[in-house]
This record gives C-alpha cells, sequence and structure tokens, in this order.
C-alpha cells in the first residue's frame, strides 16, 4: 500500500507521497513514488505512483522511452490532457503485455497515479489516472486528489485544504495527513516526498525529503498533537 497526495491551489501546486513498498508484513523496502519530468520555462510534470510497484515502474519506464523516440512524447504535447493520455495509454499497453501472465498467479494488472504540472500557455491541471487508464481531473469544488491509503487523512485535509489557502500552510496541512495516515496504518511509511510549484514558474525550487526522525516533522507533528489535545480540553462540557 501506499498514500499519494496531489492538491491544487490558486497559488500552485502540492504533491506528496511515501516510500514504502511491502510483499507481505515481513518484507518492507523504500521506493521513491514520485517522479518529476522538467523543462525550465516550457513545462513541469509530476507522477505520483500507486500500486504494484513492477507495474508503475514499467509504466513510467515505457513513458521515458517513449519520449526519446517521436512524436507526440511528453516533451512535445501542448497540454496537461494530452499528457494524461499518453500515461493512460502506456499503462494500457503494460497491461495488455502482463495481464495474461498475471492472471497465471491470480493477480491483476495494478497501477495507478496522480498527474499534474503545467505546460506553458496553460494553466495549471491535476488529474487522478485509475488503473484502467481513464481519469479524472481537480477543479474548484475538489482541489485535491488522493491515491493508495486515503482514509486516514482525508478528514485533514478536507478541514484545511481550500483553493485559497497559501502553499505553506496546505503543505503543513498535507504532511499532517500523512502523519495521521502512518498512525493508522503501517503499509504507510517514511520518507515522504514533498514537492511544491508555484503557478506559472515553469521550474520546481521547492522539493526535499522527511526522512524518519527528520526535526522538522518531529516538531510539526509534536505541535498538531499539542494542539489538538488543547482543542479537546476546551470543548463544551457534555451535558447528561
Amino acid at each position: 500500500m501506499t498514500y499519494c497526495v496531489g492538491v491544487k491551489l490558486e497559488d500552485g501546486l502540492i504533491f506528496a507521497s511515501d516510500s514504502r513498498t511491502h510483499a507481505g508484513v515481513d518484507n518492507y523496502a523504500k521506493f521513491c513514488k514520485m517522479t518529476v519530468f522538467e523543462s525550465a520555462g516550457d513545462r513541469v510534470l509530476v507522477l505520483l505512483s500507486s500500486g504494484g510497484l513492477a507495474a508503475t515502474q514499467a509504466v513510467i519506464n515505457v513513458l521515458r522511452k517513449r519520449a526519446s523516440i517521436a512524436p507526440p512524447h511528453l516533451w512535445t504535447v501542448t497540454s496537461m490532457f494530452d499528457v494524461a493520455n499518453l500515461v493512460a495509454d502506456a499503462m494500457r499497453d503494460i497491461e495488455r503485455r502482463d495481464s495474461p501472465f498475471l492472471e497465471t498467479g491470480g493477480l491483476k494488472f495494478n497501477a495507478s497515479f496522480i498527474l499534474g504540472g503545467q505546460i506553458a500557455g496553460e494553466e495549471m491541471r491535476l488529474f487522478r489516472i485509475y488503473a484502467e487508464g481513464n481519469f479524472i481531473e481537480a477543479g474548484s469544488d475538489t482541489n485535491f486528489l488522493q491515491t493508495g491509503e486515503a482514509k486516514y487523512g482525508k478528514p485533514i485535509l478536507d478541514l484545511a485544504v481550500t483553493p485559497t489557502a497559501t502553499l505553506e500552510n496546505a503543505s503543513k496541512c498535507v504532511l499532517v495527513s500523512f502523519d495521521s495516515t502512518m498512525l493508522s496504518n503501517l503499509s504507510v511509511g517514511m520518507p515522504i516526498d514533498l514537492l511544491c510549484y508555484a503557478r506559472d514558474s515553469l521550474k520546481i525550487t521547492m522539493k526535499r525529503r522527511f526522512d524518519t526522525g527528520d526535526s522538522y516533522f518531529e516538531t510539526l507533528k509534536q505541535h498538531w498533537i499539542a494542539g489538538t489535545r488543547k482543542v479537546f480540553s476546551e470543548l463544551p462540557p457534555l451535558q447528561w
């Protein structure tokens, strides 16, 4: 399992993913689930991957290979919608290739993505691409998208992530949602990769990884716990 979040704000985009992958309760490993395609001044594309590691890595490798051959590919299409279709095409190609072999072992193709970014001449866009290759787009009513183990972090995002939130405040909220998820589900774990993209910048300047014991993450976590306990202590008394 994994946990990935993409947020669309008026000021920019936020992407975050954990790094835990496992093949059973006693076989954990770390793999980065954030892939960035950047051509400064022209486009910034970010992919967050969820599902079977072999499937998601195969899709990303297909995208990279096709980007070095003949257009249309990631570096030539002129809209984020076209990029989403390229990802969907790669997913379907891998599924057609691998599904017959997976089914012999009782498995199904399992890969999904959050895709976001901006291409010069177009507004920022954010998509959730399902395993079947179809996708939805974030808008003003739904300005964040999740994939993987989403349920534990969603209430926190619902409370604080609005289109007008600042990149800094929304990023803090995203990190708290990861802490809540990791507390409730051992299949999600650090390191956490976080990337913020400033609207119309067409370059990445804010990206960092939070590993176990990170001083900022621990401070944020303790402030959140203390603040939550303080709020509960100040709630009106229950009348019986």
